[in-house]
């Protein structure tokens, strides 16, 4: 049988980074959108934060790949599905991007040429390094948060799984003494049934002896009358 503690606590952070992912699609889709309004350094910077936004919903598609398999066997199939659908959705975005991204006109607008000769501008590679730079540390913020709201996770399953484990110490005591007080008044029983026999020989003792003495009273009388009238 599953441990309700594992249970309990793969379905929360489930839900957790679901809620997360959630939070992403909805902002990556947003900078879906305007991308298709931009044109040269603007539509550039909206690029890359989608990419961004990209990267970090296949991180958290990860981390619910990993955390759907402790989700108990009778709620996984929904999961599962919804699962399937977050997948198709961030393939259907990647694609978008793609196909933003390769529109090279509207990406460089007016300084755009198909010439293989033309050197890229200085500025442009500064922004781009800085902006991946930038997304680094984004990405890295985020992996941390995540973490460490794993780790609070794991702390609080931890101190759930300690408070279980003293009440399953006090009813393993609780059990221990019950079972000492039924052997004691086993023994009480058994007591009282012996001393219940002793009482019960001895009355049949006396209600032997009474016969007799009644008997022998019935004998002396009848002998008395006889020996009156003989």
């Amino acid at each position: 049988m599953a441990n309700p503690l594992d249970t309990d606590a793969g379905s929360e952070l489930f839900g957790s980074y679901e809620a997360e992912f959630k939070l992403v699609q909805a902002d990556l889709t947003q900078k879906l959108d305007q991308i298709s309004e931009l044109n040269g350094e603007p539509r550039k910077a909206a690029i890359s934060a989608a990419e961004r936004a990209l990267e970090e919903a296949d991180e958290l598609l990860g981390q619910m790949r990993l955390e759907k398999q402790n989700i108990p066997s009778s709620s996984r199939p929904k999961v599962n599905q919804r699962f399937r659908n977050y997948e198709t959705d961030v393939d259907s975005y990647r694609r978008k991007l793609r196909n933003l991204a390769d529109d090279r006109a509207a990406l460089f607008g007016s300084r755009y040429t198909d010439d293989p000769s033309a050197t890229n501008n200085p500025s442009d590679l500064q922004l781009e390094q800085r902006q991946q730079l930038l997304g680094g540390t984004e990405r890295l913020d985020r992996s941390t948060r995540r973490l460490r709201n794993s780790q609070a996770l794991a702390n609080e399953t931890e101190a759930i799984g300690a408070s279980t484990l003293a009440d399953l110490h006090q009813q393993r005591e609780r059990i221990s003494h019950t079972g000492q007080v039924l052997y004691e008044s086993e023994g009480y029983v058994d007591r009282s049934v012996k001393t219940l026999r002793g009482m019960a020989r001895r009355m049949a003792t006396n209600r032997v002896i009474t016969v007799s003495i009644i008997a022998v009273l019935v004998i002396l009388i009848i002998a008395v009358i006889y020996g009156k009238f003989k």
